[in-house]
């Protein structure tokens, strides 16, 4: 049976293969340079097994025309094109390292065409993903996506399949077609929840160590300001005003971005030291590690997260504290502290709900000054 002029054409193929029979469709017109002659730029779609198959699929093609120049594109392909338009919208290197952290989980799948991928796929990836650990006491094991890995894996195809729809690379964003199960959920908020304050004893036993201990200064600075881990991190030498004795810094919401701490005057010291040794090793950021290599001694989440463990291993702390708890455990403090509302919400950055407050009020630097000093 003749198709129809424009349909597009199912040839078998010579010799013995397990997939002869090849279908093709006509996208315009070319030049043949040899000849000068116009020809049809016939672009195969694929080769099947049986000519029903071929026929099958042109009709598909035909229903639903699909770039065939990205056909085979694959889902490592895709997320390289992603990432590089995307990365460079995001305010911190620390969120490009999250997404690359949990695409990392997903290595089984990097050669699939994208225009393959379902729903089960991506589920597969969450449930099952792995990585194999180099460092710790799963060095070279297995190590399976947690719940909060596993929503930053749906995350991470949401938005690289809105990018592929966009650009008409898919015709459908399967990732948004299901939503994280109630299990997940659950086990991620359990986790979220999970921040472990530093008791006395444990605070006791920091102070003690700072002499002793490296990088301990750095975890009782972060527990009198209050910083989140990554913010602490990126802190430059600019951000600190030593005159007035505060720090500008921040960052994820529009409340916590270039907000200004004062520095608490038990750790004006520990702060200057890290000041001082950042000029001296000509570096623009204000904690450094002089024992490594110039181009790796600036700070990131992971390399102050590693010191953080290294410190509660070597000082026999809770195995289970995180980087996290001295944020918290600011907050708590400064609670206990009968330290302003407002104040503890202004040097965190968490949202201020009161219009009068957040909008009206202007609070000067002595004002937060004098009420973070409540704390011991």
């Amino acid at each position: 049976m003749k198709l129809p002029n424009g349909y597009g054409s199912v040839t078998k193929l010579s010799g013995n293969r397990r997939k002869p029979y090849l279908a093709r469709v006509t996208l315009g017109w070319i030049t043949d340079e040899q000849t000068g002659k116009c020809v049809q730029n016939r672009v195969p779609i694929g080769t099947f097994k049986t000519k029903k198959e071929a026929l099958q699929a042109l009709a598909e093609y035909g229903a639903n025309p699909y770039d065939l120049q990205n056909s085979n594109l694959t889902l490592a392909e895709l997320y390289q094109k992603w990432s590089e338009a995307y990365f460079p919208t995001l305010e911190s290197e620390s969120s490009s390292r999250t997404i690359a952290s949990a695409w990392r989980y997903c290595h089984t799948i990097y050669g699939m065409r994208v225009k393959d991928l379902r729903p089960r796929h991506i589920k597969s990836v969450m449930e099952n993903g792995y990585i194999i650990s180099s460092r710790g006491k799963n060095s070279d094991q297995k190590v399976l996506a947690s719940p909060t890995i596993k929503a930053r894996i749906k995350s991470v195809f949401n938005l690289m399949l809105d990018y592929a729809l966009e650009y008409e690379l898919v015709n459908k964003n399967y990732a948004r077609t299901f939503g994280l199960s109630n299990d997940i959920i659950q086990k991620k908020e359990e986790v979220t929840k999970s921040h472990i304050n530093f008791d006395d004893s444990e605070m006791r036993i920091l102070w003690e160590n700072l002499e002793k201990v490296r990088f301990v200064d750095w975890i009782l600075i972060q527990c009198y300001m209050g910083w989140r881990p990554q913010e602490l991190a990126i802190l430059e030498i600019s951000d600190v005003d030593l005159e007035n004795w505060c720090i500008t810094g921040g960052m994820k919401t529009g409340s916590g971005k270039h907000r200004i701490v004062p520095i608490h005057s038990r750790i004006r010291s520990l702060v200057q030291k890290n000041y001082n040794q950042a000029i001296n090793l000509g570096s623009n950021r204000l904690f450094n590690d002089p024992d490594v290599s110039k181009g790796r001694m600036t700070l990131t989440y992971d390399k102050y997260a590693g010191r953080f463990f290294k410190v509660m291993s070597t000082l026999n702390l809770r195995e289970d504290h995180r980087p996290h708890d001295p944020r918290t455990t600011f907050i708590t403090m400064a609670k206990k502290s009968n330290v302003d509302e407002y104040v503890i919400k202004r040097l965190v950055g968490h949202k201020i709900s009161d219009i009068t407050e957040a909008v009206y009020t202007k609070r000067d630097i002595e004002w937060l000054r004098s009420e973070l000093e409540k704390m011991p």
